[in-house]
Parts: C-alpha cells; structure tokens; sequence
C-alpha cells in the first residue's frame, strides 16, 4: 500500500520519459492503466524484460480506430490523472486531448511529455535525449577539457529531466486537485526539467565560479580532487575529496601529506596536481585503493559495473536492487516509514489484461466482446 495507492492512472503507452514517470506512480502504489498500442508490444526487446513497464496492466487498443475514442473518455471518467507523451497535437486530433477529457472527467490531471513543451517554434519537431540537453545547456558543461561534449547517457533528459518531472508535475496536481476541486494540464518539456536540474550552476555562473570553459570547473574533472583515476588493474576510483577535511585524508591516503603542495583550490595547480593523482592511482589495484579508503571520509569509493553495484554489500543491505521475474533491477525509490512503495509485477506483453481491466474499469462483458469484434481492442 504505497503513498499514492488509491489512485488510478491512464497511460497512453510511449517510450522513455512516459513509461518512467509511470514506473515511479506504480511503484508508489497507483493502479495504473497502460494502453498499448494493438499489434505492438511498444517496448524494447523482449517485454517481460522491459523494467520500465513494470507494475502495471496492459489494455491493447487501435487508438486510429474512431471507437477507440470513446473508449478512452469512457476510462477517463473514473481515473484521476491520464498520462500521454505525443508530439503536441497529436492527441488532439485523435479525439483524447485535454480539453475532450476534461470535458467527461473536470477533476482529471492530465499529463504532457514532449521534448520541447507544447508551444513555441521547436514544439513539432523530433528529438531524443541528447538534442534536449544541448538545447537546455547542460550538454555543453559534460566532458573534458578540449574534448567534445560528452552525452551522460539518456539520464539527463529523459529521465531526469523528463520523466522525473512529470511524475512530479502530475502528483503536485493531485494535491492541488484536494484544495480547488479542479484538475488541470501539467505541460511536462525535456528542456525545461534538463535547464531546471541545472539550477547550480547557472548560480555558481552567476556569481563567476563557474567558467563556460567544459573541464575546468570544480565539478566536471577540472580538479584533481573531483575525478576518475585509472587503477593499476584497469579500473576506476571516484574521487570527491571537496571538504578541506576530506581533501586531507585524500592526501594521507595517497601519501602526498606533510609535502610542501600548493593550496586546494589554487587552480592554476590543478592539472599539475591532477598527474601526480592519476600516477599515484595507476599504482595499485581498485580492490587495494577500495581496502584503504573504505570506512574514512575522503569521499573515494571504487567505480562498480552495473552488476557489482547489485552485489555490493551496502547495496544489498539497503535492497537498492532487487530481483523480478529472474531481471535484476532498481527497487522502488524513495523510502516511506508507513508507506513503502512496491513492484506489483513484472513488465507483461502489449494487451496481456485488456479484458480484464476493461471490466474492472466499468465495461460489461457483453460491450467488451464487441470491441474486441471490432478491432477497437485485443
């Protein structure tokens, strides 16, 4: 019984940034309704493996087919919020936009991912991750110094940036909802939430700490203290000694203390100091620099594959990963005390339950019959 159970979700089936915000409103309890497309698991590589797409039903349904419409509206009627990430418009003219949902259910929330938000000159256009990012800003601060921008993977827009805050976006509605009565449309854009997370740093800009200039700053591995040093074995440490106290025992632990060095932040020593680093690193193994930092507070911890991470102790202690249906992955996050969220279920093929939530959701059997005749439904 997870913090948001009680409440009931539509989701218009996509791919990335609307299945994660899903995935986190089922993890925290809501019952959430995917509508698949028919004939297509829309999902990537085989579905029970699509972590995504865990904890929820599926329903598969010819949005192209007029029927189709008011079967939605229909749903739509008893579901606190709907959840669709079509380019703007689209939705519009297949006859389940805001204004026709609002119109049958006023209280509804209704949820909106794009890439560039709903208006302006970029809004129709395509896009992925990595060209929401670079129009936010942000991919232009990842990477090294005189090296191209280095996409961080799909985290930051999708996810972070997209996903996160429609999740957000739409529970924040659902509280307002108590107050006013009212549901409304919560325009979820990728470059939005992807400037957003970068907050900081257009702060630190603003106050010159912070240099236009990719991989000289004090958190892009412009310092010798906030960096990925290569073992003698080939793998990695992650160093984030900031604090002058961490930044200390970083240097009894490497052997450098009591030596006449220049100051922490003096920048115009830190790709002298950066070398240095990098040599004293290169000679041992990460299991030996793990054995001497484990336990202090120099903020050093051993980079780990997506497969050390699920073993490691403090991991498993925590049950940050757990395992459903033989896929290992992310538990539900974050922590409640009375609360906690849960996986209801493994990710399922496009339509495994559409005759069953159907009725569940208020149409007889009889009326499900015909839909499926008609191709409205699979």
């Amino acid at each position: 019984m997870g913090p948001l159970s009680g409440y009931k979700i539509i989701e218009v089936a996509g791919i990335g940034p609307g299945p994660f915000a899903c995935m986190l409103l089922a993890d925290m309890g809501a019952e959430v309704l995917r509508l698949d497309r028919t004939g297509s698991a829309f999902s990537v590589g085989r579905a029970e493996m699509d972590v995504l797409n865990r904890g929820r039903r599926s329903a598969a349904i010819d949005l192209k087919n007029p029927d189709a419409v008011e079967v939605v509206l229909r749903l739509v009627e008893s579901a606190d919020a709907l959840v669709e990430g079509f380019r703007p418009g689209v939705a519009e003219r297949l006859g389940i936009g805001p204004d026709a949902c609002l119109a049958r259910n006023p209280r509804l929330v209704y949820g909106r991912m794009t890439g560039f938000g709903q208006e302006g000159p970029l809004a129709p256009v395509a896009g992925h991750d990595i060209d929401y990012i670079a129009m936010s800003g942000m991919l232009s601060q990842f990477g090294r110094a005189g090296e191209n921008p280095l996409p961080p993977i799909n985290l930051v827009g999708d996810f972070g940036g997209g996903g996160m805050y429609l999740a957000f976006g739409v529970v924040c509605a659902l509280l307002e909802r108590e107050r006013s009565g009212q549901g409304q449309v919560v325009d979820a854009a990728m470059v939005d939430g992807a400037a957003h997370l970068g907050s900081m740093i257009f702060g630190l800009r603003a106050m010159g700490l912070w240099s236009d200039e990719r991989g000289t700053n004090l958190l892009d591995t412009g310092a010798h203290f906030y960096e990925v040093y290569e073992t003698a074995d080939g793998g990695h440490m992650a160093v984030g000694s900031i604090e002058p106290q961490f930044y200390a025992i970083l240097l009894e632990k490497t052997g450098l203390a009591g030596e006449d060095l220049p100051a922490q932040m003096d920048r115009s020593a830190w790709p002298a100091m950066k070398e240095r680093m990098a040599a004293i690193f290169k000679a041992k193994t990460r299991d030996e620099w793990t054995a001497i930092f484990e336990g202090t507070d120099a903020c050093v911890a051993p980079v780990l594959s997506l497969e050390e991470a699920a073993a490691h102790p403090h991991n498993q202690v925590r049950g940050t990963f757990t395992e459903v249906a033989g896929v290992v992955q992310p538990a539900p996050a974050p922590r409640f005390s009375r609360t906690p969220g849960a996986i209801s279920g493994p990710p399922v093929p496009a339509g495994t339950h559409t005759e069953a939530v159907l009725t569940d959701w208020g149409f007889s059997a009889d009326e499900v019959g015909k839909l499926r005749a008609a191709g409205v439904v699979a």
